[in-house]
């Protein structure tokens, strides 16, 4: 895929210009695109992720974890949801880090989970926010 920006040629599943960092998402991308995504970098801390790509992804385990908490209570297993859990936890970890770094933010900042009310609040307040759209630090 060509950077209409520089016209260097980049791989053709980058979603950033390996030279200038610009956006060469000419489309949206969907949502069996981000869930694909998300599990094939499911070990994958560097990089970026878009904005859409998280929310996609993050629609994506709410939907389920929804629909695995439902069966669990109507069903005598009571172990969907944390089969389910245990599937997306990495997944969820590396998009989240990826999507930071998108923001040129460390990975690490995604600790502040652990801060009630204020931490929820300002990680909600970075992924809703635009990608940088020249190179960063992070790619």
């Amino acid at each position: 895929m060509f950077c209409s920006q520089c016209g260097v040629d980049n791989n053709d599943s980058a979603s950033f210009c390996k030279t200038c960092g610009v956006s060469l998402a000419s489309h949206r991308i969907s949502f069996s695109d981000a869930i694909s995504l998300a599990f094939k970098n499911y070990v994958n801390f560097k990089g970026r992720s878009t904005r859409a790509e998280y929310w996609w992804f993050f629609l994506f385990t709410f939907t389920l974890s929804a629909i695995t908490e439902a069966i669990d209570v109507f069903s005598s297993l009571g172990i969907m949801s944390t089969i389910f859990s245990l599937i997306v936890f990495m997944p969820s970890l590396t998009v989240g880090v990826r999507r930071l770094h998108d923001i040129n933010k460390s990975g690490w900042w995604i600790l502040m989970w652990f801060v009630p009310i204020v931490g929820w609040g300002l990680l909600i307040f970075w992924y809703t926010r635009r990608s940088d759209e020249k190179i960063n630090r992070y790619g």
